[in-house]
């Protein structure tokens, strides 16, 4: 499946690649050449991860830049929750594990048409594991991710957007918080919204105005 994932990522990326000529050619990119602050947007996430046995939930809060009308890059914030139950051969609960993590990291978003965007997004990110009905001490390990994101949302550079998106950690490491408590990467569904800055208050030219 990731494999798969992959494959449609990077052809995406190519094509994201030819959009940035569609969009200069047809649409304004509100950046010439100067920072805007109303091109600056704050919003995030929240996700939402299951496969059997288990169950994630977290708020990904994300401060970003509308580098052009097809291309976002900003940082992201993490802050996750992850519960495992184990069985035994009958099908009993064996036990409970839960982990709670935090991070963050950087992502790109490309949008090769105004709806549809996909997203690379690496990370870093601590995670505090503890379990239930076992005698075993809490632990906390860190690991990194590759998050490859598929996306559908409607956006408006200098006002707002929303979106929903589907992804995988590419890079599936053992201690990774989006992967299940048998080392498989499950995917990641998010939605949120994003909110632009104001553009910033012009001075009125000094003279007498006709």
């Amino acid at each position: 499946m990731k494999k798969v994932f992959l494959g449609l990522l990077i052809l995406m990326s190519a094509n994201a690649l030819y959009a940035q000529h569609v969009y200069d050619n047809n649409y304004s990119d509100n950046n010439d050449g100067g920072f805007k602050k109303e091109n600056v947007f704050i919003g995030g996430a929240i996700s939402l991860g299951f496969a059997s046995g288990s169950f994630a939930a977290g708020a990904n809060p994300e401060i970003g830049y509308s580098v052009a009308q097809w291309l976002d890059a900003g940082l992201v914030f993490n802050i996750n929750y992850y519960s495992q139950t184990y069985y035994n051969y009958d099908g009993s609960t064996a036990y409970k594990a839960s982990n709670f993590n935090y991070g963050g990291g950087a992502f790109l978003r490309a949008y090769p048409v105004p709806f549809l965007f996909l997203s690379i997004q690496p990370e870093y990110n601590w995670t505090n594991f503890s379990y239930k009905d076992i005698d075993a001490p809490s632990q906390t390990y860190n690991a990194a991710s590759l998050i490859g994101a598929i996306g559908y949302g409607q956006r408006i550079v200098g006002q707002g957007s929303y979106f929903f998106s589907i992804g995988l950690d590419l890079l599936a490491n053992k201690y990774s918080p989006y992967v299940d408590g048998y080392g498989h990467a499950y995917p990641i569904i998010r939605g949120g919204f994003d909110i632009y800055l104001k553009p910033s208050k012009k001075p009125r030219p000094s003279g007498l105005q006709l």
